[in-house]
């Protein structure tokens, strides 16, 4: 039985898409994998374009709002961001809840290179994160 993961960050638009995009790529045939934010904001085109310079296509996932339903169902709650940490609904006792705090690349201004390598950054920071999650499950 694959253990379900949910990602969890404010708008589900870049860190939590990217680390749903890396478990999928990198573990998905042992993981159930899904990212929500406390909104939907929309995915980032520059987190697709990040990622896809990785070889790893997110641009099939869906922006979405958290159904508090989810939270019955998943085993591990990973919030990527200090906001979507604190604004946290309850969890059911079996759900694990950890905290990855990120940086948001998307809050990064600048010329389009530099603001394409903080997206990169942060891309190769999440990947760091799950292939250690890997090795540890």
């Amino acid at each position: 039985m694959k253990r379900k993961v949910l990602f969890l960050c404010t708008g589900n638009a870049c860190r939590s898409q990217m680390a749903e995009g890396w478990l999928k790529h990198l573990a998905g045939d042992r993981f159930e994998v899904y990212s929500a934010g406390i909104v939907a904001h929309g995915k980032n085109p520059r987190a697709i374009a990040a990622m896809q310079a990785a070889d790893v296509d997110i641009s099939g996932q869906k922006s979405e709002q958290l159904d508090p339903s989810l939270l019955e169902k998943i085993d591990l709650l990973v919030t990527v961001c200090g906001n979507a940490d604190t604004s946290c609904p309850v969890l059911p006792v079996s759900c694990e809840k950890q905290h990855w705090p990120f940086d948001d690349p998307a809050q990064i201004t600048g010329t389009e290179a530099e603001i394409t390598r903080e997206f990169c950054r942060v891309r190769d920071e999440i990947q760091g994160k799950i292939e250690a999650f890997i090795q540890l499950s």
